[in-house]
């Protein structure tokens, strides 16, 4: 009797939200696997990612939806990493291929990450691929119609949500500034730009590349905007050289 091997896990980027943006690898990969995963929704229901692969993928696939709660408890968090990564090994292990697709690039402060890890760290002899793909930072560059930065200029990219304390010093050396997850804390951000002079050097993009797509410029008569948690901000803390 033939044994069969391991499943590949692919880490599919799909962009931020238009599906053209998605590579011509990624959508063949999401095409020829039979089972597609991607995180669940708030309350159940359809999420980013879902949306951005249902032109992709065909009822004949299984859809298996995954539960990664948006909280900051390193326990929660990893109890549901631990739970994801065992539904996914229920199909690698009968030697099934999974997709996970990710929203964005997989490679950049992703959910994937950790799930790739977490199997990783109990079943090393899978084999997992990345496909990488459009990020936030270069869609809402793109929805300006600028470019993020040019000659010498230097980038920060700052998931703001976890790292606001820091912002101060990254002001000192970085010349370009963006901001990820900047809805929460936002009354905050916008003090300290306030303070330096800095509102009419920022723009918003919520919903980069979605049909409800926001662009907010000069924040000067703006403090206390009501953004969605996919709103991104860049900060040009000085002149294009």
């Amino acid at each position: 009797m033939i044994k069969k091997g391991i499943g590949t896990l692919y880490g599919v980027s799909v962009g931020t939200g238009d599906p053209e943006l998605i590579t011509v690898k990624a959508q063949r990969i999401l095409q020829e696997t039979s089972v597609i995963a991607f995180p669940m929704g708030v309350s159940c229901k359809q999420g980013l990612a879902e949306k951005i692969i249902a032109n992709w993928i065909t009822p004949q696939q299984k859809k298996l939806p995954l539960n990664f709660p948006y909280l900051q408890d390193k326990q929660q968090l990893k109890q549901a990493w631990k739970e994801a990564a065992e539904r996914v090994w229920e199909y690698l292990h009968q030697g099934i291929n999974v997709a996970f697709a990710c929203e964005g690039d997989v490679s950049l402060y992703s959910t994937f990450s950790y799930l790739a890890q977490t199997i990783r760290e109990n079943h090393p002899q899978v084999t997992i691929q990345l496909i990488p793909g459009v990020c936030s930072p270069m869609a809402t560059a793109s929805v300006l119609g600028i470019p993020l930065t040019l000659g010498s200029q230097t980038l920060a990219i700052i998931p703001a949500l976890y790292n606001v304390a820091e912002l101060d010093q990254v002001l000192g050396w970085a010349d370009v500034i963006v901001l990820l997850k900047v809805s929460s804390v936002y009354p905050q951000v916008w003090k300290k730009l306030e303070k330096l002079n800095l509102l009419d050097h920022v723009l918003i993009v919520e919903r980069a590349t979605q049909p409800e797509e926001k662009i907010y410029r000069n924040l000067t008569y703006h403090p206390n905007l009501n953004l969605s948690y996919f709103s991104l901000m860049i900060i040009y803390v000085r002149e294009r050289q």
